[in-house]
């Protein structure tokens, strides 16, 4: 490999972008506008559920139980009606999505320690929304059916402490408040860097085709591997600009502390870069004109959204899914982006995922060169 064409591959990729100002304003701009807009949006924390109540009992019980949805943060009580037709006319247009109803005597059965069957309805077509929906509610009944229960055992001279029982102490670690901001952030950081990055490179060598010059750099004595190192270069240190921006407003706006090694997460995200940039180039490599850049990196980019783990837990998908998972390098940059910053491990944990990155990039690499030669053949 000459250093002398390889520079001056460097110079030349460097002129085009300096040419294309507009370009290089929004591949910098990118980061921080999808970093702000992906870091509010994707929110799976769902609170103040919107709900109506329909309270058949109307006592200090029943609206003690109405008092303990209220106060808690998923539920926000929004109407108080007397008709279950009223209550399906609402969920039907959207204004709640969900209902408690309270039957008749409710208080009675409550002394009686007989069964209330309190109702509470909700809206599936969000499954999202539903699933907390219905997880708080149970979680708001039980607690306070045990205060009652506690309260019928007092008013009947038994000591509740006295009552064997199971205490079950909880810890969670790493996101000990589950915000689903943890989550997402860090993978977040990925999906950008890997989005910007390919898009940048996958039109280098389709923009030489598609002006005419590939022909003047087919004469020269450069070669395939000179031409793609040399064109990456200028873009690997826009992207790393891109992840810098990435990675500090996805950490300090968004409150994400990175918990382990600051210096090995750059080192690592750099390597990302690079990897990524690998398979922009590999698409601009095979590709026959813009238009089909752009098409096989969506065929790319979408994908990955949804089999890296980003969202979606890996573990929950069929064999053959999350097998086409594995063979996209976000899926295990993403686990290096969360080892770091939410568990603070180090390279002794992550060597595997590192390793595999490592040979993504040296093999896209490599055949981007031999498509790259076959078209000069």
């Amino acid at each position: 490999m000459s250093m002398q064409r390889l520079v001056t591959i460097i110079k030349k990729e460097f002129i085009h972008i300096k040419r294309d100002k507009a370009s290089l304003v929004i591949a910098v701009a990118m980061p921080l506008i999808f970093i702000l807009i992906f870091g509010y949006a994707v929110n799976t924390d769902v609170e103040h559920i919107s709900i109506a109540v329909f309270d058949n009992d109307k006592t200090f019980e029943s609206r003690e139980f109405i008092d303990k949805f209220s106060a808690s943060n998923y539920f926000d009580i929004k109407i108080y009606t007397n008709s279950i037709n009223e209550i399906e006319k609402l969920i039907n247009e959207g204004k709640v999505k969900g209902a408690l109803i309270i039957p008749p005597n409710f208080a009675r059965k409550l002394y009686r320690n007989e069964s209330s069957e309190v109702q509470l309805i909700i809206d599936g077509s969000d499954p999202t929304i539903a699933r907390t929906a219905l997880q708080s509610g149970l979680l708001i009944s039980k607690m306070y059916s045990l205060k009652m229960q506690m309260k019928s055992l007092i008013q009947k001279g038994i000591n509740p402490d006295a009552i064997s029982s199971v205490d079950m102490r909880t810890r969670v670690w790493f996101n000990p408040n589950l915000e689903s901001s943890k989550f997402t952030i860090p993978a977040l950081i990925g999906l950008i860097m890997q989005n910007i990055t390919v898009m940048l490179t996958a039109f280098t060598l389709v923009r030489e085709k598609e002006k005419g010059t590939i022909e003047q750099l087919i004469v020269t004595p450069i070669k395939p591997m000179e031409l793609i190192i040399g064109k990456m270069i200028p873009y690997i240190l826009i992207g790393s600009v891109d992840f810098f921006i990435a990675l500090f407003f996805g950490t300090y706006w968004f409150n994400v502390s990175v918990q382990g090694n600051i210096f090995l997460l750059i080192v690592l995200g750099l390597g990302f870069v690079v990897c990524a940039l690998a398979i922009g180039m590999l698409i601009s490599s095979v590709s026959k004109n813009q238009l089909q850049a752009m098409q096989m990196s969506l065929l790319f980019i979408l994908p990955s959204v949804l089999l890296s783990g980003f969202i979606f837990p890996r573990e929950a998908m069929p064999f053959l899914i999350r097998y086409g998972g594995s063979i996209i390098p976000l899926t295990y940059f993403i686990n290096i982006l969360r080892g770091i910053i939410l568990k603070g491990v180090g390279i002794n944990y992550l060597w595997k995922d590192v390793f595999i990155l490592f040979i993504f990039s040296v093999s896209l690499l490599t055949i981007a060169a031999i498509k790259f030669k076959k078209k000069l053949d």
